[in-house]
């Protein structure tokens, strides 16, 4: 049972519950509704922490299990679905905890490590998509040298950099003795430093602007691809309807990676942004909705990545039906 300071701190008779005695270095107890707590834990931590789990673990699980995925561009998928998967597992659930539950007595060691796998997990995740854009751009601009310059030895240094350049980033925190808490008894998962602006720019700004000129160059380069298919071959009208479906589909595809991607964290990081010029009028449970919804990426990851290939949904009829348990299914074709 937590304790529980009451004062009359505003002179009209209105109480004020704080996290501590009485003082001016106690945080004020936010009191939420039990019924929003209700939805708050059913909702966010049964639905989004349950499926962000579960769809990075199926991921995982496929791309281990069966050998014709060991690929480059599956080790990359590989790592960005274990990112999600701990983002899920880890950050998901704490902060949770720290969104219904107003008044925390970890002390601020652990605010910062909350904080500090939370930024790791995030970037991560964020770093993980840009080297999927820079394997895929070889895989269209420059197929006749991706195997050459996307090989495994590659795609491990790119991991290694990705992950270490992350955790570097977000367990910084913790060395340069960075404090996350302006009041005692509370984390403040949403307080935001005017630092973070220019984190915002290293860690998404730069990333989106690398992302979208490299889809835009394999969208020319794929329509320009097709164009030159359709007039080397034939000129009827089924090969015309088949490079029309093409472009089509590599426009579609390109759309739902960068569409998700920019519909879960825009909306964050304009906040982090334009926060402090707007004199921090805008109120906090939007910036807490706006970060829900980022974090919300690493759940729709795997359908984005790995739902819409063919040997994902092969591999999900084996592992769901139970074969894998029965029987030795690693040498399975699944394209």
């Amino acid at each position: 049972m937590e304790p529980e300071f009451i004062i009359n701190k505003t002179g009209n008779g209105k109480l004020v519950h704080l996290c501590y005695e009485p003082g001016p270095s106690s945080c004020i107890m936010e009191i939420t509704p039990s019924t929003i707590r209700t939805f708050l834990y059913v909702f966010i931590g049964s639905t989004l922490s349950v499926l962000t789990i579960s769809g990075n673990l199926l991921v995982i699980t496929s791309i281990v299990y069966f050998k014709q995925l060991h690929t480059p561009t599956n080790y990359l998928i590989l790592s960005l679905a274990m990112a999600d998967l701990l983002l899920g597992a880890l950050v998901l659930q704490f902060n949770l905890a720290l969104s219904v539950q107003s008044c925390l007595y970890f002390g601020d060691l652990v605010c910062k490590m909350r904080r500090s796998f939370d930024i790791s997990l995030v970037m991560a995740s964020i770093m993980n998509l840009c080297c999927i854009s820079i394997d895929r751009y070889y895989a269209v601009c420059q197929p006749l040298s991706y195997r050459t310059k996307m090989n495994g030895r590659v795609v491990l240094i790119m991991i290694l950099v990705s992950w270490t350049a992350s955790a570097l980033s977000g367990f910084g925190i913790i060395f340069v003795g960075l404090k996350n808490t302006v009041c005692e008894g509370r984390c403040f998962i949403f307080h935001i430093p005017n630092s973070n602006v220019f984190g915002s720019v290293v860690s998404f700004y730069l990333p989106v602007i690398i992302m979208l000129c490299i889809y835009l160059k394999i969208f020319i380069v794929a329509q320009r691809q097709a164009r030159s298919i359709h007039n080397t071959t034939c000129r009827s009208t089924k090969s015309g309807a088949a490079v029309s479906k093409m472009e089509k589909k590599a426009t579609k595809t390109l759309a739902t990676v960068m569409g998700v991607f920019l519909f879960c964290w825009m909306p964050f990081f304009l906040y982090l942004s334009f926060h402090s010029v707007s004199d921090y009028s805008i109120p906090p449970h939007v910036f807490e909705a706006f970060t829900w919804l980022g974090w919300s990426n690493s759940m729709l990851n795997p359908f984005v990545y790995a739902f819409f290939y063919r040997w994902f949904r092969a591999a999900l009829r084996i592992i769901i039906s139970g074969k894998i348990f029965s029987g030795n299914f690693r040498n399975s074709k699944l394209l």
